[in-house]
């Protein structure tokens, strides 16, 4: 085993290990939530990819995507974040796609051989077509809520979708969902409250500071959609290793970690 999981492999084991290196993994969205999932699923050992994104990177990335720098700009994401990966892990297999998902794309991006999905998509419509196809293929999916106009990272959470409040997209999600029939769906969601983003003065206000106001885009910083994606890729990384260790490894762990604790 390559000794860059090492440290990894001291928490999953080497069944965990084997596991994350044969995982065929698909992201959908690559900004600041899905670019970070997809670096911290390199980091962890896994050892295919499928990245999928129809954008390229812009100066306004640069303040929250992994793979956004002055040197990117004008890259498509997919193919700028396959290179991270490589740069991570030369032996990674990586399908980028400078791709548009939709109905129409759908079946030539997603098959049964997936071993987890993460949805990081920004729009209702096409994040509950991926989950629908998703599950119908029997392919596990992880769905990133709103992680716009937040600033406290520590407010994130992981949870069903029919167990999330506040987030406004969590919210129209679980409208939509139920109406399609999904009984269950793992998220990562924050329960902060949204912030109403500041907007630069017009033309003839006075003064130079700005004002909360309405924006096309929501706010974003460097630690919020970060969180998220880190969130998503521990949740994955966690379900493989558990789902590939011997039956029995967990309760042994747990019980020799209890042993070694220092007594009162």
């Amino acid at each position: 085993m390559s000794q860059a999981f090492a440290r990894t492999a001291l928490l999953v084991g080497p069944e965990g290990m084997g596991a994350l290196a044969a995982a065929r993994i698909a992201v959908f969205g690559l900004g600041g939530v899905g670019s970070w999932a997809a670096e911290a699923l390199a980091r962890s050992g896994v050892g295919s990819f499928l990245l999928v994104d129809d954008e390229s990177i812009s100066e306004s990335n640069i303040n929250r995507q992994v793979h956004a720098t002055t040197r990117t700009i004008g890259l498509p994401k997919a193919e700028a974040m396959k290179a991270r990966i490589l740069e991570i892990n030369p032996e990674a297999r990586v399908d980028a796609r400078f791709e548009h998902y939709s109905e129409l794309s759908a079946p030539r991006l997603l098959d049964p051989s997936l071993s987890y999905v993460v949805d990081a998509i920004d729009t209702v419509a096409r994040k509950v077509d991926l989950i629908l196809r998703a599950q119908a293929m029997g392919v596990p999916v992880i769905s990133s809520m709103g992680a716009g106009d937040k600033l406290d990272p520590t407010r994130l959470e992981i949870a069903d979708i029919y167990a999330t409040d506040v987030c406004p997209l969590a919210r129209a999600m679980r409208k939509r969902l139920r109406r399609r029939g999904v009984r269950s769906l793992k998220v990562v969601f924050s329960r902060e409250e949204p912030r109403r983003p500041y907007e630069a003065p017009r033309a003839g206000d006075e003064g130079d500071a700005l004002r909360p106001g309405k924006s096309a885009s929501p706010g974003s910083n460097a630690f919020v959609p970060p969180a998220f994606g880190l969130a998503i890729a521990a949740e994955i990384v966690k379900d493989i290793a558990a789902r590939a260790a011997p039956a029995g490894a967990a309760d042994a762990r747990d019980a020799a970690t209890r042993d070694a604790a220092p007594k009162e």
